[in-house]
């Protein structure tokens, strides 16, 4: 089951406190503003700026190709 949309309309990002976007796999949610994804682990979503991945090196990886 995926994230709840009245709950993915009330998170923010933590760092920024701006939209969050669900990914296309339903396993995350992204912040463009940061650059960040938050994992979702057993439908529950790990709002913590530390546990977030970075996209940044997706991109830089990406560029480099």
């Amino acid at each position: 089951m995926a994230i709840k949309k009245d709950l993915l309309d009330i998170l923010v990002c933590p760092k920024c406190k701006g939209v969050l976007e669900l990914t296309d796999s339903a396993d995350g949610l992204i912040c463009h503003a940061c650059m960040l994804n938050y994992p979702i682990i057993d439908e529950i979503p790990v709002m913590l700026a530390d546990e977030a991945v970075s996209l940044k090196k997706d991109a830089d990886k990406s560029d480099s190709e």
